[in-house]
């Protein structure tokens, strides 16, 4: 609509002047994206030692990392706005002590229940710390250096992927499997000082809080997340799925109403009238539904299938984070010529023919076409990541960008859990259905427990059926990136230059 377009355009005119600090602040911000990126890579890393050593099965295994998602995702919005209202820095500073703190305590777990709860308490500190970071970035940045502040920000993501798997197979290998969690403690204290040292505050003019708003989308994402999670496991018409969707139903649909009648709402709807901003926020959803169960099985097949140990595991992961991180700054260097969206549509597009090098993974082909498969991969996100998050957070105005960074990070919580709640289970039942009747119970629901009995014959046909999971889980990557190319060049408006329009004078 032309209104929205005007709307942020006059947001945009009202930017304050650049920040001379603006560099020093964005390290500050990488720095708090690394917390995040460490421990989530790290985690993927340590499922066969959760599965040994704390006696973690399937469903708990699903749980530790569902119920960071599910409290993460739930308060995002909430957090956002909170921290446009209250002050971005000092939201992050807060998420980074309650992650920190977190993290000690997941190291201390002693039980799989336990583990779950810290984890849970770590999603809180992210959704306070994770729209903070994207929020002040397009604050201190402006059009013209934006992108190259967003490719940054995309590099130290990969920078994550590189140091998280590395020093945690190292812990790994060298002590037990809670030392992965000390990885966050000394980042997120670098983090706290310097953001407190470099930051200014950032928050948006004055505006009443709404507290009904703050409620129903907190109770509304968490059911969504939930009935994601569960129904997979108990059933779609169960009694539980179903009381989670009419409690999702009523609380996001009255969430709608209010917003929309309110006259200081939480959430602008208006956004999503602006084509960019709704078509990059399903394009990424569409990604992260086709990549989160496959990249959740990879660590598994690495030490499971190829025999890896778990450093050894996470420097395997090495080529594909440097080729990630180096097109990134392709990305953002032929965003200053090529359309983001023939951008994020090639990108796309490229990680779909990533994906289709993994679909034809055969049980003896090692590690040569994995990683073949995922170089091409991160080939591809290089060159979408700057142009999505420059598409999507660049129709945001500067006084909600504390609930638009918030929006962004919701889709993508919610497309990593439905991938891994609803593609996790069905890649478990491809792979139950590839082993022989004859197998053990617990065989056939875990390659971890097939290959601990030491039967060669078994783990022999474990291996094979988790590689034709994990095949067919790849096949869905595919149709997804191909699905989000297409919606991305279907829906994204091409880049135009602007052109300055003359201001009116003041009236006197």
């Amino acid at each position: 609509m032309r209104v929205n377009s005007n709307a942020v355009r006059e947001e945009r005119d009202d930017a304050p002047p650049k920040d001379p600090r603006r560099w020093w602040i964005l390290g500050v911000l990488c720095v708090s994206l690394l917390v995040l990126v460490v421990d989530n890579t790290v985690l993927n890393l340590a499922i066969p030692s959760l599965i040994r050593d704390l006696g973690a099965g399937p469903a708990d295994i699903q749980w530790i990392i569902d119920a960071y998602i599910l409290v993460f995702a739930g308060l995002l919005l909430t957090a956002g706005s909170l921290s446009d209202r209250y002050g971005r820095r000092r939201f992050l500073v807060v998420g980074l002590a309650v992650f920190g703190g977190a993290s000690v305590v997941a190291m201390l777990a002693q039980e799989p229940w336990q583990l779950i709860g810290a984890r849970a308490l770590m999603g809180v500190g992210g959704s306070f710390l994770m729209p903070s970071t994207l929020s002040i970035l397009i604050t201190v940045f402006d059009d013209s250096e934006r992108r190259k502040a967003f490719a940054a920000w995309s590099a130290v993501a990969m920078v994550g992927v590189i140091a998280g798997p590395t020093l945690g197979g190292f812990l790994l290998e060298h002590y037990w499997w809670g030392s992965v969690f000390l990885l966050n403690v000394p980042i997120a204290a670098v983090a706290i000082v310097a953001a407190l040292v470099l930051m200014p505050e950032s928050r948006a003019p004055a505006r009443r809080t709404d507290p009904l708003g703050a409620l129903l989308s907190t109770v509304g994402m968490t059911a969504l997340v939930y009935v994601v999670i569960a129904a997979p496991r108990d059933g779609w018409t169960s009694t539980r799925t179903l009381v989670g969707m009419a409690v999702a139903v009523l609380a996001l649909g009255s969430f709608v109403l209010w917003e929309r009648r309110s006259d200081h709402p939480m959430l602008p709807l208006s956004l999503f009238r602006d084509r960019n901003f709704s078509g990059s926020s399903f394009s990424i959803v569409l990604m992260s539904f086709g990549t989160g169960a496959l990249l959740l099985m990879l660590t598994q097949y690495l030490q499971f299938v190829l025999a890896y140990g778990p450093m050894k595991a996470g420097l395997a992961l090495l080529p594909y984070a440097v080729a990630a991180a180096a097109f990134n700054g392709v990305g953002a260097a032929l965003g200053q010529r090529v359309s983001n969206r023939v951008l994020i549509s090639l990108g796309m597009l490229v990680m779909a023919g990533g994906f289709a090098v993994l679909a034809i993974i055969g049980p003896s082909d090692g590690y040569g076409r994995l990683i073949t498969g995922l170089m091409i991969m991160g080939i591809g996100g290089g060159l979408a990541g700057p142009a999505a998050y420059a598409t999507l957070m660049g129709a945001v105005p500067h006084e909600h960008a504390g609930v638009g960074s918030a929006l962004n990070d919701t889709v993508q919580q919610i497309g990593m859990a439905l991938s891994v709640a609803i593609l996790g289970s069905v890649l478990a039942g491809v792979y139950t259905a590839q082993m022989p009747e004859s197998a053990p119970a617990p065989a056939r629901d875990s390659i971890g427990a097939a290959l601990a009995m030491g039967e060669p014959g078994l783990a022999r046909t474990a291996k094979d059926a988790f590689v034709s999971a994990m095949s067919f889980g790849s096949w869905v990557g595919v149709a997804f990136a191909v699905a989000s190319a297409a919606l991305a060049f279907a829906v994204l408006r091409p880049r135009t230059v602007p052109v300055a329009e003359p201001q009116p004078e003041p009236v006197a």
